[in-house]
């Protein structure tokens, strides 16, 4: 199991920096979320003059024995073909990184493909000893084993704590996995304790008779493992991804050095699902970044306690509605460091009159 510790934030400076937000040239609060967001990023970095050095993409691709009990219109190889898009530059993500500046990686968490060697392409397979690449089918058997399962969070770790080395201090999290909103709603089932109905969307798009037929499958699996002591990494290691468990724990490492995170969708917050009931602390560095058009999202969102900043009707994945975000969080930045206050403009400010 990995070892390490989520601080809570210093909050020595919140005062200053609450001032700091409050004295800008504007009624208080007139920059809504913004201002939240200047707040907790100046919380996290310790200082009154935050900024954001190498914003990175993380996407994480696996495979899914999910994938073959028919709870997905596209077939598992999909997962390659668009890990082969990201790499030739094709996809949503490689437009919305490219648009806003931020470096993109891709990880190859348990992919069922050998690929070529690449430079945008990071190959950290887990379960390369099956001839099978990806997990096992969980309505049958535990998706991974549990030396498999902290194989994956362990080099997730190490990932984001490279990117950090390397300058990063905002990581965003993507994904790309065919069948793995099934392994989302499992875990979110479980470890939010309702029903698996509520927590079942339509994936890449089902229609009424695929969903019905997804939730029943998923059904199934979660009452033929029957987890009688559901901690996070049994929870885990039965029902998840090798992207999910890889990018869990990628959010722990870099929590754990105080990078700012930028959660995506509905798999991505999943991942953070797990990784909070590991460390609960990793929730103050998190900006999630939107709502998605999942079924489940908006109550995992709100069973984290969170507000998402977009709700643009996005169900793409890929790390795609983080990027969108980045330029709100970075203008949170830019108003604190750069917006006059009422006294360097020579503004007078708001009467009690």
């Amino acid at each position: 199991m990995i070892s390490l510790q989520i601080t809570n934030l210093n909050h020595s400076l919140k005062s200053a920096l609450q001032q700091k937000i409050d004295h800008k040239t504007k009624p208080l609060g007139a920059l809504g979320r913004l201002e939240d967001i200047a707040l907790q990023i100046g919380l996290i970095q310790n200082t009154l003059t935050p900024h954001l050095s190498r914003p990175t993409m993380l996407v994480f691709a696996g495979d899914h024995g999910i994938a073959n009990s028919g709870v997905s219109p596209y077939p598992q190889a999909v997962t390659a073909q668009m890990v082969l898009n990201f790499l030739n530059g094709g996809a949503g993500i490689n437009v919305f990184a490219k648009q806003n500046n931020m470096q993109l990686r891709v990880i190859d968490a348990g992919v069922n493909y050998v690929f070529d060697p690449h430079p945008s392409l990071i190959n950290a397979k887990i379960g390369i000893e099956n001839s099978q690449q990806g997990t096992a089918n969980f309505l049958h058997e535990p998706a991974m084993t549990q030396s498999q399962c902290e194989q994956a969070l362990t080099c997730g770790t190490a990932l984001a704590r490279q990117e950090i080395a390397a300058g990063c201090n905002v990581l965003g999290f993507g994904e790309m996995g065919i069948a793995n909103t099934s392994s989302a709603s499992c875990l979110m089932s479980i470890l939010c304790d309702l029903p698996i109905a509520d927590c079942v969307g339509r994936g890449t798009g089902l229609d009424d008779a695929g969903l019905a037929k997804k939730t029943d499958i998923l059904y199934k699996a979660i009452q033929f493992h029957m987890l009688q002591e559901p901690t996070s990494m049994r929870v885990l290691a039965t029902f998840g991804g090798f992207e999910i468990a890889m990018m869990a724990g990628a959010m722990l490492g870099a929590a754990e050095q105080k990078t700012l995170l930028m959660i995506d969708g509905f798999i991505a917050t999943t991942a953070l699902l797990v990784a909070a009931k590991m460390q609960p602390n990793i929730i103050d560095y998190c900006v999630f970044a939107h709502c998605s058009g999942e079924a489940g999202h908006k109550k995992l969102l709100e069973y984290l306690g969170v507000k998402p900043l977009l709700d643009l009707g996005l169900r793409l994945g890929e790390g795609t509605g983080a990027a969108l975000a980045l330029p709100l969080v970075q203008a949170a930045v830019n108003f604190l460091n750069e917006m006059a206050s009422f006294e360097s403009a020579g503004v007078s400010e708001k009467t009690n009159a």
